[in-house]
């Protein structure tokens, strides 16, 4: 019961700590569906053409900083980011909380987790 008490607070401090939040498959559709949140997807441009989430925008993780103009319009609004495997996304998310932006969110586990909950994605461009 201990060890479980400690856990639960390590993850609520380090949360808080690097400022995003991760969200499930499920939250994410949630974000999506009701509060409009622009996905982002920080995979490379082959594993996006690939497969990725409908609607998501493909950004380069260097373009992933408060200089890029379309991500400067968006800075109100909610942002959520994934890559692959959320590792990434989880960087990209650091970057964009450090630049100012207060709503980010990263799918924990990325677009991996995204197939394993059997949600859709598409290929091609965006």
């Amino acid at each position: 019961m201990v060890a479980a008490t400690i856990a639960l607070i390590y993850n609520e401090v380090s949360r808080f700590i690097q400022g995003y939040k991760s969200v499930t498959p499920s939250q994410l559709t949630q974000l999506i569906n009701r509060q409009d949140a622009l996905l982002v997807d920080v995979s490379a441009l082959k594993d996006f053409e690939q497969g990725h989430i409908p609607g998501a925008r493909q950004v380069a993780m260097s373009q992933m900083d408060a200089e890029n103009p379309a991500l400067a319009k968006v800075r109100s609004l909610p942002v959520a980011i994934c890559c692959r495997n959320g590792v990434q996304s989880a960087q990209a998310a650091r970057r964009l909380v450090k630049a100012g932006f207060e709503q980010v969110y990263n799918l924990e586990g990325g677009v991996a987790a995204w197939q394993r909950a059997e949600l859709p994605l598409v290929s091609g461009k965006s």
